[in-house]
């Protein structure tokens, strides 16, 4: 791995691609100083330009030099989440190109905790801009083999560390306003972050514009096949509805469900713990997305704090958040 890690580096210092695993999700990388490089991303992705892309930084030391007024949060924060799925959002350096910002005045930067993205952010030596390594508003790939059959050839390189550990995207908190604000959850919850600060956080439940974050757009971590969500209690009523045309479909749920369920309904049990649930959603839909089914039906997660992002996720995937 230490040979291709090097080979990875020395690309990135070509201007070429290079995807790598995070404990989130494998990601897209450039070198974030290269104009050329960073835009190659977004031809890949097909992502739009007001989307803007997050700096992997190697170490807590390095925030000065992608960002101004540091708010004495951030330092907190990445003291007890780094490395780790956490976003920080900060006014940026002038030098910091708009390509990689959107334009925008601030700059989200994260220091991943996976083993070769630490390897890689080291011997490459500065900041790499990665989004997820997939097509605008697809499922973000959290193997190797989902990064190739979203991307192939079109990545110069693709580091194999086997599957991430957590699954979803990081938290984004904008810490470039006095009050903080989380902009997108995810496995770092608001409460945890709340404890650090010793603070209450506002957390958005509106789609900010889209140049604030990365994951704001209404439609995100999406299967190309229908999908929607479903509260446990309409289930049932659902089923009953359904017309021979509409399946087969695929029912996703965490819940025990007594009563036998039609032919063509295919079931699939997920983890009744967040972080398990969490770990497999992506790499399930993907599973699913395969033209097979008419439809991907969700039973909706509990309420509590530790399903939030997944929440987030199953609206983002089915469009209605």
């Amino acid at each position: 791995m230490f040979d291709r890690i090097k080979q990875a580096a020395a690309l990135l210092h070509e201007g070429k691609l290079v995807a790598f695993p995070t404990e989130t999700v494998y990601g897209l990388g450039a070198d974030a100083m290269n104009e050329a490089a960073v835009s190659r991303i977004f031809q890949v992705k097909k992502r739009p330009y007001n989307h803007p892309v997050i700096v992997h930084l190697a170490d807590i030391n390095e925030l000065a030099d992608w960002a101004i007024d540091i708010s004495p949060f951030a330092y907190q924060l990445a003291k007890a989440f780094w490395p780790g799925p956490l976003s920080i959002l900060l006014k940026k350096q002038p030098h910091v190109l708009d390509v990689v910002t959107a334009g925008a005045a601030t700059i989200g930067l994260r220091m991943p905790h996976h083993p070769v993205a630490q390897a890689l952010l080291k011997e490459f030596g500065s900041g790499i801009a990665a989004p997820s390594a997939n097509r605008f508003t697809h499922i973000s790939p959290t193997t190797a083999q989902a990064v190739y059959e979203e991307l192939g050839g079109a990545v110069d390189l693709i580091l194999d560390g086997g599957a991430c550990e957590v699954g979803l995207e990081s938290t984004i908190i904008d810490l470039s306003c006095e009050q903080p604000i989380i902009l997108r959850p995810g496995m770092i919850t608001a409460k945890a972050i709340a404890e650090v600060l010793n603070m209450r956080l506002i957390v958005t439940h509106q789609d900010a514009p889209v140049t604030r974050a990365p994951g704001m757009h209404h439609v995100h971590y999406a299967p190309e096949t229908k999908t929607t969500i479903l509260e446990t209690s309409e289930i049932n009523l659902f089923l009953q509805a359904l017309q021979l045309e509409e399946l087969p479909i695929a029912l996703v749920v965490w819940s025990s469900f007594s009563a036998p369920f039609p032919a063509n309904v295919h079931v699939i049990p997920m983890p009744t713990s967040a972080s398990s649930y969490a770990h497999d959603l992506y790499q399930t839909l993907r599973s699913l997305d395969t033209g097979y089914y008419k439809q991907i039906v969700i039973e909706n997660t509990p309420m509590h704090v530790e399903w939030e992002a997944i929440r987030d996720r199953l609206y983002k995937a089915s469009g209605s958040s």
